[in-house]
C-alpha cells in the first residue's frame, strides 16, 4: 500500500488547525514564584505544526506514534513556557554557535542562558512525559 505523505500531512495540519480554533478562552497558567500567569494556549497553530513535524522528521517519520507523542510534546512545553520565551529561546539556541563576537550576543547575555535553560529543561520534561521507553 503506497502512502500519499502529502494528504497524510495535509490532514494532520487541517486537524491541527481545527483543533487549535476553540472558541472557549484560553487557559491561564497557575501563578509561580511570583511570576505573572501565562497563557498555556498562546502558541500559533502554525508553529505548534512546525515543530510537530519537525519532531517527527527527528523521531524516525510519521507514524501514529511519533505525531501523537510529539503533538503531545508540544503541549507540555507550553505548559512550562510561554511563546514569547520559547520563540527568543530557540533563536538563541539556533543562533548560539555562530562564530566570533557576532556569536557573543546569542551565546553571553544571562537571558541568552537561561531561556536556552529553560528550553532544554522543558523539552526534557516534555519528553519524558510524552514519548515511551
Amino acid at each position: 500500500m503506497k502512502i500519499n505523505y502529502f494528504t497524510l500531512i495535509f490532514s494532520f495540519a487541517f486537524a491541527a488547525a481545527v483543533g487549535g480554533c476553540g472558541t472557549t478562552a484560553p487557559e491561564k497558567k497557575t501563578e509561580a514564584a511570583g511570576q505573572p500567569a501565562a497563557l498555556v494556549n498562546d502558541f500559533p497553530t502554525r508553529d505548534r505544526v512546525e515543530y510537530v513535524l519537525n519532531c517527527v522528521a527527528q523521531h524516525g517519520g510519521l507514524t501514529y506514534i511519533t505525531q501523537y507523542a510529539c503533538g503531545c510534546k508540544i503541549d507540555k512545553i507550553a505548559e512550562k513556557m510561554t511563546f514569547a520565551e520559547f520563540e527568543a529561546a530557540k533563536t538563541f539556541t539556533y543562533l548560539k554557535s555562530t562564530p566570533g563576537e557576532s556569536g557573543g550576543i546569542f551565546r553571553d547575555p544571562k537571558q541568552s542562558k537561561d531561556l536556552r535553560k529553560l528550553l532544554k529543561e522543558a523539552e526534557a520534561y516534555a519528553e519524558r512525559m510524552c514519548f515511551v521507553k
